[in-house]
């Protein structure tokens, strides 16, 4: 055991792609982060249309028709996080299958 480590050695090639996975899977957790307040957690409507699949236009409808609850400061509109899950088990229909005879 009394070799000469070096950049090529594959100990030390092993080690640095395993700190570059870290590295990539840190960026990736404070990236998606959002703090709580209060225990709860805030978006905006470009992060709720995206999640949602649905268009900025169509959160302002939903807003508008009272079907979904939001958060207005100045001009910027929050929505919380337990009021899109609500929203979204408020509006679940289950599957049926109609049987034939």
């Amino acid at each position: 055991m009394n070799e000469l480590i070096t950049k090529n050695s594959e100990w030390i090639i092993h080690f640095m792609s395993n700190i570059d996975r870290l590295l990539d899977s840190f960026e990736h957790l404070t990236a998606n982060y959002r703090p709580t307040l209060g225990g709860e957690r805030f978006f905006t409507d470009k992060e709720v249309s995206a999640r949602l699949k649905v268009s900025r236009r169509t959160l302002q409808d939903y807003r508008n028709e009272g079907r979904i609850p939001y958060i207005q400061l100045g001009g910027k509109i929050l929505y919380r996080e337990s009021d899109i899950e609500r929203m979204l088990s408020d509006s679940y229909r289950p599957a049926y299958r109609l049987t034939g005879t």
